[in-house]
């Protein structure tokens, strides 16, 4: 189900790497707003060209194949209570984990460049280290995790490699190649892990409302962060000028990857307990089995 998952995010990643390098590939076509505006339609049509043809092939198997037997209950809110503390402690460590990212990236080029006085173009392709990462290491790491299981325990290490990131940019004119790659290992594994777990902890007939209710509780977070951030820039007048202005919000991150380490550590020990759900132990091998 990770590797699975992963190869999805392959797919979905190369769009945004695509998109934060358009500088240095389309730079012909930053010279009207009109270009960019097409380009950005065209990629529209070919999504809705993707759904409908996903449609008739969904179509086409279900007259075909044997699809498993469709689930018909009904989803009753007062049950999204029932969920379990697993559940909860894993829609937490997403809100903290991808608010310690995606905030970030809104400003990330520019940070790059009054911070660490790099190009746009530069700076642009360190932002989209992320993305690349994502491509190729999301379904590796999801292929590992399906074969040794720890899953509460690897989202452990991604929320860990976090904490640093942020104060060596803020703090450090270490190589920004380090920070990034440290981001980008994260960014890979996290999500290689973190969204596939819900399956195991949440009935398939609720499976649906499970998402939903994790990616909305996600946005909410990532609202919140983002006035929060742009706060904190505001307020130590971070520009060019002042680099040490971007500090306060290197510290909200590496906060955040102390409330994710925290958050899996709680998971791991509740599904080391006889509450689990097998997050540490499911195994390809053993399924097989």
């Amino acid at each position: 189900m990770s590797f699975a998952f992963g190869l999805n995010l392959t797919a979905s990643r190369l769009g945004t790497f695509a998109a934060l390098n358009s500088p240095t590939w389309a730079r012909w076509a930053y010279a009207s707003w009109r270009t960019p505006f097409l380009i950005a339609l065209g990629f529209a049509a070919l999504s809705l060209v993707g759904a409908i043809v996903y449609w008739f092939m969904e179509e086409w198997a279900e007259k075909n194949y044997s699809l498993g037997a469709i689930s018909t209950d009904k989803v009753v809110f007062a049950d999204l209570w029932k969920f379990g503390v697993s559940y909860w402690l894993i829609v937490a460590l997403c809100i903290v984990f991808y608010s310690a990212i995606f905030p970030f990236q809104t400003f990330a080029v520019k940070f790059f460049m009054e911070a660490h006085g790099t190009s746009r173009e530069f700076g642009g392709f360190l932002s989209s280290m992320l993305t690349l990462f994502a491509m190729i290491a999301t379904p590796l790491f999801g292929l590992w995790v399906d074969r040794v299981g720890k899953r509460a325990l690897l989202m452990m290490f991604g929320s860990l490699l976090l904490i640093p990131v942020y104060l060596m940019m803020g703090y450090t004119q270490v190589n920004l190649y380090v920070p990034m790659a440290m981001m980008g290992v994260a960014f890979s594994l996290i999500p290689a892990v973190m969204w596939p777990s819900v399956a195991y902890i949440v009935d398939q007939s609720k499976l649906g409302t499970a998402y939903g209710l994790m990616t909305m509780i996600q946005n909410i977070g990532l609202f919140g962060l983002n006035l929060l951030v742009g706060w904190a820039n505001e307020y130590g007048h971070a520009d060019a000028s002042n680099p040490a202005g971007y500090r306060l919000g290197m510290w909200i991150f590496s906060i955040l990857g102390i409330l994710g380490v925290v958050f899996a550590f709680l998971l791991r020990r509740r599904e080391m307990g006889p509450h689990g759900h097998g997050l540490e132990t499911i195994t390809t091998a053993k399924s097989a089995a």
